[in-house]
Parts: structure tokens; C-alpha cells; sequence
């Protein structure tokens, strides 16, 4: 059983660097969050590297790892020495030619208690992640943790009201997007603010529509690793929202935090009282939500 009150925390990082690198400076950053009481803990996506997905480089292969690796050993330590969960987002080596964008999620006594494959894969101008990744084969799930029970999607999944509503249907109280989106600086000017609002105005959609807890960790910083392009300017933002799409905390587009919320299951349980979207689906007219269009 969950808690009735429990504190998340999302880290907004720039991790432009080596794995090595990366990897340190992220476990000092999580002992930071569980020194200020954090009890479960989100890095941003594919947290170990610069994000390589703006070109279609094999070389970039190397990066990823297999299960059970680096990360999981170096976090499951850190998840038993400080007693908190933490949501690893990592590039997953699953056999020679198959690779996924996969996530940890790793319990308070150091066990995993779930690896979630990312869903939805995009393919777009300097986020050619199809190049990459396999499409996550594991579904949508909620995974109970010792600390609450907590779904965990991955940055273009947040786009899908479907991930977010199957997340919640199987019993999560917060749903977490470990993300690296960010502006194509040629583009900041004129579409920036539409694009940055719609990413967040969606997910808090989906915290309102199924009453729960949203958490989005986002990267910051300018990573312009290819020669001769503007790279991407991530925008950081990362947010942690209430289920009625309320605010809790909010970062700012280019510093490196931590934010930090209560998790209220009574609060929730109200707001679903209140606003009972859930009774009231109508799970008999849906049938044709499994089809590409409705012709």
C-alpha cells in the first residue's frame, strides 16, 4: 500500500558531457534531492549522454548499454544507501541490432522495480530517434514501489492521451516523463513560446483527465555537438503538477535544480470525487479508438 503523503522530485540537468562524467554528476545530484527529503527521484531521458538522436550515426551505438549494467549497478547502490526510488532513463543494449529507450525504475531497498521501453518513438528534423530505438514491447504500466505506485512514460509518449490514461487506469498516482525536448534555435523566435506551452498544457491535460500527479525532468543547455548545425536548445521547464493540473514547482529554462512536491493521495481521492472522469468513461462507445482512422 502507498503512503497517504509522499515527496517526488524531478532534477533538471545539462548533461552535455561523457557517460563517466554524466553518471557522477547525477548521483550527486540525487543525493542532493533525497537530502532535501525527496522519497522518489526522475533524471532527465537518456540521462549518461549528450542527446546523440540529431544525426544518424552508428558510432553512436556504443553509448548504450546492456540491462543490468553501469546504471543499474551504480543506482541501485544509491537507491539502497539513501532509501529512495529512483527513475533511471537510459539507452538499452537488448541483443546485437536492437536497441530501446528504456527506463529503470529502481525501489528504495536497491531492487528493480520495473523497466519501462519507451512507446512512441518520433522522427523529426535533429530528433531521428527511429534511427535508434525499437518501440517499447513492455506496454504501459504502474509499478508499486515501496514508496507509492508511480507510472513512468518517456518524453514523446507525453504527447498521447492513450499512454497517459492506460498509465492511470492500472492504479498510478503520478505519471513521470523523463524528457529531452527542447527549440531548434532558428525557430525559437517564432514558434518557441507555442511549442514550449503546448508541451506543457498537454501534460497537465492528461494530470486533469485522470486526476493524477504529473512530472516532467527536462535537460538544459545548448547541445551543439555536430559541426556546421545550431544544434538544440533544450528548454528545461521541467514541472511537477497536482491533478487538477495545478503547479507545484516549476523550473526555469536554463539553470540546473531540483524540484520537489507532496504527493496527497487524500487530495486526490477528493478531486476524483469531486471530478469523476473516470466513472464516467464510456468504455462501451471506445472500440474504434484501436483503429489508425476511422474511414
Amino acid at each position: 500500500m502507498s503512503k497517504q503523503r509522499y515527496k517526488i522530485s524531478v532534477i533538471q540537468l545539462n548533461l552535455n558531457n561523457k557517460p563517466e562524467n554524466n553518471l557522477k554528476k547525477c548521483t550527486e545530484w540525487v543525493r542532493k534531492a533525497a537530502g532535501k527529503g525527496a522519497e522518489v527521484i526522475c533524471l532527465p531521458e537518456l540521462y549518461s549522454s549528450h542527446y546523440f538522436c540529431q544525426s544518424e550515426d552508428t558510432a553512436n551505438f556504443a553509448l548504450a548499454e546492456p540491462l543490468y549494467s553501469t546504471s543499474f549497478k551504480a543506482f541501485s547502490d544509491l537507491s539502497k544507501s539513501l532509501g529512495v526510488v529512483i527513475i533511471v532513463p537510459f539507452f538499452e543494449k537488448r541483443m546485437s541490432g536492437v536497441y530501446h529507450n528504456s527506463a529503470y525504475i529502481i525501489d528504495s531497498d536497491g531492487s528493480e522495480a520495473g523497466l519501462y521501453r519507451k512507446m512512441h518513438i518520433p522522427d523529426d528534423p535533429h530528433y531521428y530517434e527511429k534511427f535508434y530505438f525499437t518501440p517499447g514491447d513492455l506496454g504501459f504500466k504502474s509499478i508499486q514501489t515501496k514508496k507509492g505506485n508511480i507510472g513512468t512514460l518517456i518524453c514523446w509518449d507525453q504527447w498521447y492521451p492513450e499512454a497517459a490514461r492506460l498509465t492511470a487506469l492500472q492504479g498510478a498516482e503520478v505519471l513521470f516523463y523523463p524528457t529531452a525536448i527542447g527549440w531548434h534555435p532558428k525557430e525559437k523566435e517564432e514558434f518557441g513560446e507555442n511549442q514550449q506551452g503546448a508541451w506543457m498544457n498537454v501534460m497537465k491535460g492528461h494530470a486533469v483527465a485522470n486526476g493524477i500527479y504529473v512530472a516532467a525532468a527536462n535537460r538544459i543547455g545548448l547541445e551543439q555537438y555536430i559541426p556546421g548545425t545550431e544544434g538544440i536548445q533544450f528548454w528545461g521547464s521541467s514541472f511537477i503538477c497536482g491533478p487538477q493540473g495545478e503547479i507545484l514547482a516549476q523550473a526555469s529554462t536554463d539553470k540546473e535544480e531540483i524540484l520537489m512536491a507532496e504527493v496527497d493521495l487524500e487530495l486526490q481521492e477528493d478531486v476524483r470525487q469531486n471530478w469523476p472522469f473516470l466513472r464516467d468513461r464510456r468504455i462501451d462507445a471506445y472500440e474504434h479508438l484501436i483503429k489508425r482512422v476511422i474511414d
